[in-house]
């Protein structure tokens, strides 16, 4: 019998390196079962998330053999970047639905930093510090392999992923990737030199309507292609407001009257996870327009908009994996209040 019945490992595995696989044996060694939990679930592809659950689910049973993939419940978990609470109470409810109230269950971790501070969010189970195997971290392991130089990433790297990126480099969302690291690479190297980090402000506007909300497709880097809000910089010589009404008219050409979308704003919510975007620390104003229920009103893409309009709420929900950084639960909070 083993010390305990089930393990936890809570990673994003992106990707799954020699350091994980090593904390994953130790984790069979002691407990019956072991709950992997990925997170990250149902993000849009990025430098930083680059793989699907699915994808990533498949690096790791390359590793693995058969009688241990039997002991093995893979559990994918979105991120709840403003919530907390939310994002332990989806971890919660999905392993008892496993483990049915079972107490012999035991976290695995390193509190390497900051980022592991959600290791001391489940004082219910127990906590094994696994340590940290040859300093790897995925991190850098990204860098080298969008950086395209060379292969010495696989060094660190399980031979079944070794060979899964091998594979996916020949895939034009690899192509894809490595242009957005590089377009980030240089975008922070540009501001390198100022006196300060700079924190970017920006707004956004959440407008809604029978149903629907306004959305765009990008059509510049970073997220090239993804679905948005419309939104950008805010100007030296504008207030919050009339940045994001701006934003609004010049992105959707939207057929309705300023003064009336100056009434129609609801609520308004300050969005600033420092992690919410790749270029940096950029903190955004959200703005709620709730506009009255009748015939969607004409909308045109237009400047950083290839395509705008009218998405159908449960057709967001059908796409939040092609969702811009945070959008999809920035659009969830307000519309989550209707």
């Amino acid at each position: 019998m083993k010390k305990y019945q089930f393990g936890i490992y809570i990673g994003r595995f992106q990707p799954l390196h020699l350091g994980h696989l090593q904390t994953i044996k130790l984790a069979l060694e002691q407990t019956e079962q072991l709950i992997l939990i990925l997170g990250s679930d149902r993000i849009a592809p990025d430098i930083k998330n680059p793989w699907s659950s699915e994808e990533r689910i498949k690096m790791i049973q390359s590793c693995l053999t058969a009688d241990e993939l039997k002991r093995i419940y893979f559990l994918p978990i979105r991120d709840w970047l403003y919530s907390d609470n939310l994002w332990l109470a989806a971890v919660q409810q999905k392993v008892f639905e496993i483990t049915q109230g079972n107490p012999k269950i035991v976290v695995l971790g390193h509190r390497k930093d900051t980022s592991s501070y959600y290791l001391d969010l489940f004082p219910q189970w127990h906590y094994l510090e696994t340590g940290l195997y040859q300093a790897l971290n995925s991190t850098d392991i990204r860098r080298i392999y969008f950086e395209g130089k060379d292969s010495s990433y696989r060094q660190f790297l399980p031979l079944g992923v070794a060979q899964f990126l091998d594979t996916f480099q020949k895939s034009d969302r690899y192509s894809t990737l490595c242009k957005e690291y590089q377009f980030v690479q240089a975008y922070q190297k540009a501001w390198a030199t100022a006196p300060y980090p700079p924190i970017f402000v920006t707004t956004d506007a959440v407008v809604v309507q029978s149903g629907h909300v306004l959305v765009v497709r990008r059509k510049a880097m970073p997220g090239l292609g993804l679905i948005a809000l419309p939104g950008g910089f805010v100007r030296q010589d504008e207030t919050l407001i009339e940045g994001m009404l701006r934003e609004l008219k010049e992105e959707t050409r939207l057929k309705v009257p300023l003064p009336v979308l100056r009434g129609s704003i609801v609520e308004n919510h300050v969005f600033d996870n420092p992690g919410r975007s790749l270029r940096g620390r950029t903190i955004t104003h959200a703005y709620f327009l709730q506009l009255k229920a009748g015939e969607l009103p004409v909308v045109k893409g237009s400047d950083d908009a290839e395509k705008a309009w009218w998405m159908s709420l449960a057709d967001l929900y059908a796409h939040e994996d092609q969702i811009y950084e945070d959008h999809f639960q920035i659009i969830q909070h307000f519309v989550s209040k209707i």
